[in-house]
């Protein structure tokens, strides 16, 4: 029996309908949002990675491919968190290329916003950050995919953590003028992220962009300064 069936069968016996009931809301499944049609069985988070902690060593390329063709948002879920293990596990940047490699190949199958939170920094992020090529970023954020444009800007977290803002800054300046309040707030948020780590790095970004950015994206930015700053910036 496949790994991925195992898997597969672990999260149907975690299945709560009130639980898929509540999650069908919460990640705009309905006509026309942007998770339209996705499905759920109601396993939480924390229940998904207890079942990924057991069984993704055993996990192969196959494996994957089946997780992330499912329809369950679960399994898809179990795809993307094996992948960040098994990067996190890999010894060889050859083992960490082809991860990655698959990992970018799959971005349309992490069709939610959760999926490529947990994920996109963890991997991209991880393996482009001692790259003097940053391209892939720059590429996916001219994409037509929504997730893959998200997973270009979420993947930035790994290099803020480590004090280097310019690809969130760049990015954030290209996403000014998108239709999607999903990519307001990852950019907001992301900003945020800057601003704990430099302040002064954020405050010279809203000096000079605040008057243009979304509204969704600028307060987000702002959530960690004072309230007078926050006014400011607001006023703007």
């Amino acid at each position: 029996m496949k790994i991925a069936d195992i898997i597969l069968q672990h999260l149907i016996d975690l299945s709560n309908p009130q639980t898929a009931s509540v999650q069908l809301r919460f990640f705009k499944t309905g006509p026309g949002e942007y998770g339209e049609g996705d499905r759920f069985l109601g396993v939480t988070l924390p229940q998904t990675r207890h079942v990924v902690k057991e069984f993704f060593m055993r996990a192969d390329w196959t494996d994957l491919e089946k997780l992330f063709a499912c329809e369950w948002h679960e399994a898809r879920a179990c795809a993307v968190l094996i992948l960040v293990a098994k990067f996190e596990k890999a010894k060889t940047a050859g083992e960490r290329k082809k991860i990655f490699d698959f990992y970018v190949a799959h971005l349309p199958r992490a069709n939610n916003w959760d999926l490529i939170d947990i994920s996109a920094y963890k991997i991209m992020g991880a393996y482009l950050a001692d790259k003097k090529d940053r391209g892939l970023l720059f590429k996916l954020a001219q994409s037509e995919n929504l997730w893959e444009q998200r997973a270009a800007v979420v993947s930035t977290m790994y290099f803020v953590k480590r004090g280097e803002f310019g690809p969130t800054i760049a990015l954030a300046e290209k996403f000014f003028t998108h239709q999607h309040d999903l990519m307001h707030k990852a950019t907001g948020w992301l900003l945020r992220e800057v601003g704990k780590k430099d302040e002064r790095v954020l405050r010279d970004f809203l000096d000079k962009h605040a008057g243009r950015m979304p509204r969704t994206m600028l307060r987000y930015s702002i959530e960690k300064l004072t309230p007078e700053q926050k006014k400011i910036y607001m006023g703007k």
